[in-house]
């Protein structure tokens, strides 16, 4: 329902540091380009950016065929004979690929295969490797500044005349299926340029390359790419011929891009295949390694969800360890450069990872903090300002915020003002220059339907989530809160939730806040258990089942939501209600990042600071295995794309040049300590209630844990013995 304007002498708390932003212009370089963020200003500066500009989410995929792969420098080993260890053997069609892509990229499909062929190039007889390309899914034309490499569906481009023997079984097979997320001018992927460089390309560019205002994200990546060095992996750059070139290299490239991203790209001219994951993991990359059981090498968003129940034929008690068919790829960036051998034909790639490049980003990823260990009378003395000038000389993210009449206001001198000011920038990143309507659609509509969704539980992390969309998001729109339960309005999550959209509409009362109840229960839900197997795939314990149910069913948007049943609003009648937004607002980063888990605590009895740091830098360094992979392929199966604040590289980076004290401080009791700098935060932004609540993860506040453990284990004190969470599930017992 729509809150009504509060009345004189209510609480203005927020209304002075409202009024006291209203006049500030944040500039950031989302996409590359400067927005004005003022409240004031921000509905005009995203409706001239965004109305040309396009982005997308994709699935992709990568089938390499009838190649050699040489892994040593991987420490991968593919040719050694089974038994030990054995590996899944799945056999999935294309068509089974296809599917579970365009569930995440439900606009559009494309393919694009890379043939290889031998040539004798000289009177020698040396023969060279040379590509064929052909389109084989539908689509469009490839989008070329010359005709010449211009081809329809089903044609194959070849990049000159001669004499060439097709190397049988040798080919590359490039997918991407697309959500449009933003404009009017949709892309097909597989992308191709004029020199026959194809890029299939899930991920948002926020900063780091420019895009400019009418330009679609993967369409810039692509043309920085072209412009890339073809010998950028040779030892000796100065051996390259193109002064233009020398200094650009892929690597250098996707190093500087500021957010999430996968990627595979293939460079014709230096014949190699790149692909690989941002340094965090915000985009899901599953890898299958050629095996003696299946040779091929395989790349996918995810996993084929016919495959996830094939019968191995292992027997359960030979003692044969299986190991999974998908493996996460590891982070980072990867090249194959392909060659022809000699002495049998075959084409053979050898395997390479590349360290990043941009040492900003290498600082974040070896996650060092400048101070963990407090001297006397660190904890107890207020943040000086010779910290500050310490923490702006070691971070790129803050700025001097000028005023309206142009006028320099003081910077910000509080370690939660700093991170406040970060975090507000990642929220404008992923949330504005973005139009996901037409023009022709009324005002109305356009409220009915809310561009942006938060995952909600009421708890510390989506509150400040919600009360900074708010700040972002043009009024006009409504914002979903996807809550999910499995014990109905008795859920501690549930419950949470209705106490924090009270506190939202009292902050904000000119937004409509919808609660979507999301209510399950898992007697119901056989067929839907067996399709999350697949998509949390390689992930396998109760404690992911459990998550990625949650996570599924509430990205999903399926639910119910109370709406007034007279024109006083006195009464409300219960809706069946489903949240047609796109982007959901996730906020994953926050607990490893401000040691808001149990484990943190423990490890702060244990061994102090020190001991304390390590476990939270594990925390982010394994993050992309343990949590966001599976999180991304359970949210996007719903054509949605997941989008992470709280691991913005900005809000990272300003989290580290921060004393460790300064970010928590765990002799304090739960709800208070824990998580100290976000629930300094909260209360910057006037949510009082939310700042005190303890951490409780999905699976318990949704209570699906609870309901989980009495179905495998039979009662919770049963599970709780058998450590259900890291216990591996059996896919029979789970779908009994």
């Amino acid at each position: 329902m729509v809150k009504k304007r509060r009345a004189p002498g209510e609480d203005r708390t927020r209304d002075l540091s409202l009024t006291k932003r209203t006049h500030y212009h944040y500039a950031t370089e989302a996409s590359g380009y400067e927005c004005i963020a003022s409240l004031d200003l921000r509905q005009n500066a995203v409706s001239r950016c965004a109305e040309a500009a396009v982005a997308a989410m994709c699935g992709i995929a990568l089938i390499v065929s009838g190649i050699r792969l040489h892994l040593s420098s991987l420490h991968v080993d593919a040719t050694s004979p089974s038994p030990s260890p054995v590996h899944e053997q799945l056999e999935f069609s294309i068509d089974d690929l296809k599917a579970v892509l365009r569930r995440r990229g439900p606009d559009s499909l494309g393919g694009v295969k890379v043939f290889f062929s031998l040539k004798s190039s000289n009177p020698s007889g040396e023969e060279q490797l040379e590509c064929f390309i052909e389109r084989v899914d539908d689509g469009v034309a490839f989008q070329n500044q010359n005709d010449q490499y211009e081809m329809e569906n089903g044609s194959i481009l070849q990049s000159e005349n001669g004499c060439s023997n097709p190397i049988s079984g040798a080919e590359l097979y490039l997918l991407g299926a697309t959500l449009q997320l933003r404009g009017v001018n949709s892309i097909v992927q597989p992308l191709m340029d004029a020199s026959r460089n194809i890029l299939v390309y899930n991920g948002e560019i926020f900063g780091g390359l420019h895009v400019e205002c009418h330009e679609n994200d993967a369409e810039s990546l692509m043309l920085a790419l072209w412009n890339c060095c073809s010998c950028n992996f040779s030892l000796d750059m100065n051996t390259c011929e193109d002064e233009f070139r020398r200094e650009r290299t892929i690597v250098d490239i996707l190093s500087k891009i500021q957010g999430p991203w996968s990627i595979v790209y293939w460079q014709d001219s230096a014949k190699t295949l790149w692909f690989g994951r941002d340094a965090f993991g915000r985009r899901s990359l599953l890898v299958h390694w050629p095996t003696v059981e299946d040779s091929r090498f395989l790349l996918s968003s995810v996993s084929p969800a016919s495959s996830m129940f094939q019968d191995s034929g292992l027997e359960v008690d030979s003692g044969t360890c299986e190991v999974s068919f998908w493996e996460e790829l590891p982070c980072g960036i990867y090249s194959v450069s392909f060659d022809a051998q000699k002495t049998d034909g075959c084409v053979v790639g050898e395997v390479k990872r590349h360290e990043w490049t941009n040492e900003l980003l290498k600082e974040l990823v070896e996650w060092k903090r400048t101070r963990i260990v407090p001297e006397h009378g660190d904890i107890s003395t207020p943040y000086h300002k010779d910290c500050l000038s310490q923490h702006e000389s070691h971070s790129t993210c803050l700025h001097n915020l000028q005023s309206a009449s142009g006028n320099f206001q003081a910077p910000v001198s509080t370690p939660a003002e700093i991170l406040l000011d970060a975090l507000r920038k990642s929220l404008i990143r992923r949330t504005s220059l973005y139009t996901i309507f037409q023009g022709t659609m009324s005002a109305s509509r356009k409220a009915e339907l809310g561009p942006v969704a938060i995952l909600f539980s009421g708890g510390l992390d989506s509150m400040i989530l919600a009360a900074l969309l708010d700040e972002c998001l043009d009024p006009c729109y409504e914002v979903d809160l996807l809550n999910v339960s499995f014990d109905g309005c008795s859920a501690p999550d549930r419950i949470s939730a209705k106490a924090g959209v009270k506190e939202l509409s009292r902050i904000a009362p000119l937004r409509r806040w919808k609660l979507v109840e999301i209510d399950a229960d898992m007697s119901d839900l056989t067929s839907e258990t067996k399709h999350v197997m697949s998509l949390i795939n390689p992930a396998n314990t109760y404690m992911d089942l459990n998550i990625g149910i949650a996570l599924w069913l509430a990205s999903g948007g399926n639910g119910w939501i109370y709406e007034s049943a007279d024109e006083d609003e006195k009464f409300h009648q219960r809706v069946k209600y489903k949240s047609e937004a796109k982007i959901l607002l996730v906020g994953s980063g926050a607990d490893e990042q401000c040691a808001g888990y149990g484990r943190h605590r423990t490890k702060y009895r244990q061994g102090g600071w020190n001991l304390l740091n390590e476990e939270m830098k594990l925390d982010i360094q394994r993050i992309w295995k343990r949590n966001l992979g599976r999180d991304d392929r359970c949210i996007a199966d719903n054509g949605k794309e997941a989008r992470f604040p709280f691991l913005d590289e900005d809000v990272i980076r300003t989290l580290l040049a921060f004393p460790l004290w300064e970010v928590t401080d765990l002799e304090k009791p739960a709800g208070t300590g824990d998580k100290k700098i976000l629930r300094e935060v909260a209360k910057l932004l006037g949510l009082h209630e939310a700042g005190v609540l303890p951490k409780r993860a999905i699976q318990f506040g949704s209570r699906i844990a609870r309901e989980s453990n009495r179905k495998n284990f039979g009662s919770n004190r049963a599970a709780n013995q058998a450590s259900a969470g890291s216990v591996k599930f059996n896919k029979q017992s789970v779908l009994r």
